[in-house]
């Protein structure tokens, strides 16, 4: 792979409500060479074919997957809270975020489990020539920084860098016991456990918030102690909040997530996602009122 598809220029990108004056409210957005998108399509079309049909991907990561979408994991969600309800029980929910989740993915690790899948060969040199050697310069309007080495994680920008990335996920399937709900979106990760008390509840994701952080601790990933937060869903009026540690720090626990772009709420009633929703709505029409205004539209 020439030198020149493996470099990238990263454009920092200040998030909508964030301090200008603070590293952490840019995103960067990483512009990389047209010629290496379609050799990396090429590849990735190739590699996603033997995964897929090989069935060599855990079955609860609907993240690019053909025949799945974010659809599945809210159902999915939605019904296990369904049943909760139903036989008067507790459902509680732990909604897991990765700290830098791509720039922080272990390269060997990536390869280590694609042979342990059986890509090996011309496939596996080729993503191995496609970790090495990356490079990036920062560009702030015509200024170019000097040139760095990614020596960790996947390339940002790159058609290749997010099947690499849920492989190197897949493994984490390992570390949920069965008796726990889960559900992957690429680096998003819920679990979920109902049964008629809440210490029971607490214990059983407790062991898997524990076995959760060992296998991050084994795999390069660290899970954000503060955005990490859990939802106890419940019709019950009166109930003492539950108490999960994450890496011995309390998580917090929230009336309400937002998950793969839908807000579950405790009650599951969907009113704070309807609300948010009507708003970004008049928001819209506020909007269109001033752009067919009689005067000119």
């Amino acid at each position: 792979m020439p030198e020149d598809w493996k470099k990238a220029i990263v454009i920092p990108f200040l998030k909508p409500g964030k301090p200008p004056t603070t590293p952490s409210s840019y995103r960067p957005i990483a512009l990389t060479s047209c010629l290496a998108k379609a050799y990396e399509s090429i590849i990735n079309i190739r590699l996603t074919f033997t995964l897929e049909s090989e069935h060599l991907i855990d079955a609860h990561q609907c993240g690019y997957k053909k025949g799945c979408s974010t659809t599945d994991h809210i159902v999915r969600l939605e019904q296990e809270i369904r049943q909760a309800f139903l036989h008067k029980q507790f459902c509680l929910s732990v909604f897991f975020d990765l700290e830098k989740a791509y720039d922080t993915t272990w390269r060997y690790g990536i390869l280590r489990d694609l042979a342990n899948l059986g890509i090996r060969g011309r496939m596996l040199n080729c993503l191995h020539d496609f970790l090495s050697n990356r490079t990036f310069q920062v560009r702030l309007g015509t200024v170019l920084s000097r040139i760095f080495v990614q020596e960790n994680g996947v390339p940002q920008g790159c058609v290749l860098s997010t099947t690499l990335f849920i492989v190197k996920m897949n493994s984490i399937n390992r570390a949920i016991p069965r008796t726990v709900m889960h559900s992957i979106y690429v680096d998003d990760l819920q679990i979920a456990c109902r049964a008629s008390s809440l210490s029971s509840c607490e214990r059983q994701l407790q062991i898997t918030i524990n076995r959760l952080t060992k296998w991050a601790d084994q795999n390069g990933f660290r899970f954000s102690a503060q955005k990490t937060t859990a939802v106890l869903f419940t019709l019950r009026g009166l109930f003492p909040e539950p108490a999960l540690k994450l890496y011995n720090i309390n998580m917090p626990v929230k009336q309400e997530h937002k998950f793969l772009g839908i807000t579950f709420d405790r009650k599951l009633n969907f009113l704070a996602h309807i609300n948010a929703l009507k708003a970004k709505a008049n928001r819209a029409l506020d909007v269109l009122k001033v752009l067919s205004h009689k005067h000119w539209g």
